[in-house]
């Protein structure tokens, strides 16, 4: 068990380094200049040769790419994440003060997400090609084909039209003031918990279908046992293994997910932080975010793995 998870931890390690050099390359051969979005067009094109190099020095952008690589994980080891172009905050402060609602917003989908597609996965499964199992089957392929950031954006309409709802400017925290905190992450969460649920569903009736046609299930109808403890005991708890490992990965994919959607109801987060920071072209903001991003999926994906080998005895550890 112990060396697996050494393994696990030392794939992923390599797999961050990997994606700490991507993210570090891809920012830096993109179009556009720093100092521009930082002066803006008109400011740009007054500054001198000479001050244009004293401000790439100071950002340290005019030193070779790898020097900036390395000076960008050794504070990165130290728990400094660089500062923003346009705001007096670190990276580090804003991840503080912005991740807890993000976090909430996954945490929350996710629950949602299980709240609806589970309950609809059974009834599907156990009558399949009924009314309410096309009913269901529609309904997931609507809700995967719909964008979040469009269902966000009706959903805020909606509500502006019907109840004057306006888009918060700050994020209260769950323990300072619970009911304004739900207020805040209630509608994204919703909106990314739909679209997982319709991942969930599909996955759930598909690993149902094929766990309610095995023998020991077979075997447990034909010993006297009613239909529903034999799903719910029996079947329900092996089918469900396929959609944790789904869960996982879907709560990664939350975090991309939450940037359009958090942009549509203006909630204070990190995606609402990521979208203002490629819009500004805020160099340092797009590294660290997309670098905790990557760490983040890494993490819950080996999470999934051990979680998935301690439930299954079937899996063995190598």
């Amino acid at each position: 068990m112990y060396s697996y998870i050494i393994r696990r931890l030392a794939f992923g390690a390599l797999t961050v380094i990997g994606v700490s050099i991507i993210v570090f390359l891809v920012l830096r051969v993109l179009p556009g200049d720093p100092l521009v979005a930082l002066f803006g067009p008109e400011g740009f094109t007054k500054l001198s040769e000479a001050e244009r190099a004293r401000y790439m020095a100071d950002l340290g952008l005019s030193d070779p790419l790898a020097v900036q690589y390395l000076r960008w994980v050794g504070d990165i080891a130290r728990g400094n994440f660089g500062r923003s172009f346009f705001r007096a905050e670190s990276v580090g402060e804003m991840i503080l003060r912005r991740g807890p609602l993000t976090a909430e917003i996954a945490m929350l989908s996710v629950i949602l997400s299980w709240l609806v597609g589970i309950p609809v996965a059974i009834v599907s499964a156990l009558r399949p090609n009924s009314l309410g199992d096309n009913v269901s089957r529609f309904l997931s392929i609507l809700f995967l084909a719909v964008p979040g950031f469009w269902l966000g954006m009706l959903i805020v309409l909606a509500a502006l039209f019907l109840f004057g709802y306006r888009a918060p400017l700050t994020g209260p925290s769950l323990l300072a003031d619970p009911w304004s905190n739900l207020q805040v992450v209630i509608g994204p969460a919703v909106v990314l918990g739909l679209g997982q649920a319709a991942y969930i569903a599909r996955m759930a009736r598909s690993s149902l279908l094929e766990v309610i046609r095995e023998d020991y299930v077979r075997t447990a109808r034909a010993k006297g046992l009613s239909r529903r403890p034999v799903i719910t005991f029996h079947a329900l708890p092996n089918a469900l293994l396929p959609v944790i490992t789904l869960s996982g990965i879907l709560l990664g994919f939350v975090l991309a997910g939450s940037i359009p959607v958090e942009r549509a109801f203006g909630t204070p987060g990190l995606g609402y932080a990521m979208f203002t920071a490629v819009s500004e072209r805020d160099v340092f903001v797009m590294q660290n975010l997309v670098f905790l991003y990557a760490v983040v999926f890494v993490l819950l994906n080996i999470l999934v793995d051990l979680t998935i080998a301690w439930l299954d005895p079937r899996i063995r550890y190598r």
